[in-house]
């Protein structure tokens, strides 16, 4: 993550309080992300990191609607992802990565999902993790999401993503440069 002004990366105690109220309402109101986690012992983690949970407001504010999917007993932290019902509307109409963006010759978005993922200090969900998501409820069923594309595709000039259509997941290739109106990215942080 880049740390470019700290205090920019700290939310006032009003905004704190307030993400946590949405958070917490969230989370009592979506128990079957979360079977067997405490919102108590969730929200002491959130507040002892607070860049963390400018990161999350971040997820918020640009349409992610986070909620914790999982708690990872090896390293102790529990892990967000966006839950929104379509793709995070203020992430959408974007390319891959910067690479892809600087490809463009004409007709650039205004952003790419690697760059904003970074800015936010949240990584792009993995198919693996995109499956998962779709288990706890259907999501994209009108948008699709970039996912983090391996390495040898990306080589290759293309990127993946993925939708929920028919009763399943697709995963698909485009053209990493590519971007469109329904087509945003969805994140993933560990606290």
């Amino acid at each position: 993550m880049k740390k470019t002004n700290s205090n920019k990366m700290k939310l006032s105690s009003e905004q704190g309080g307030e993400l946590l109220r949405t958070l917490k309402a969230r989370f009592e109101k979506n128990m079957n992300r979360h079977k067997g986690l405490e919102w108590a012992k969730v929200q002491a983690k959130l507040e002892a990191n607070t860049e963390k949970l400018w990161s999350l407001n971040e997820m918020e504010r640009t349409g992610g609607e986070p909620d914790v999917v999982g708690f990872d007993k090896k390293a102790g932290e529990y892990i967000f992802y966006d839950c929104s019902a379509e793709s995070p509307k203020d992430r959408r109409s974007v390319c891959y990565d910067g690479e892809a963006l600087e490809s463009r010759k004409e007709h650039k978005p205004k952003n790419n999902a690697i760059d904003m993922a970074t800015a936010m200090g949240i990584d792009l969900l993995t198919e693996e993790q995109y499956r998962e998501l779709q288990k706890l409820g259907n999501f994209d069923m009108k948008t699709s999401s970039w996912i983090t594309t391996p390495s040898e595709i990306r080589k290759l000039g293309g990127a993946i993503f993925a939708d929920y259509r028919f009763g399943r997941v697709f995963v698909y290739h485009n053209g990493a440069e590519s971007y469109y109106a329904a087509r945003a990215f969805r994140g993933s942080l560990r606290v």
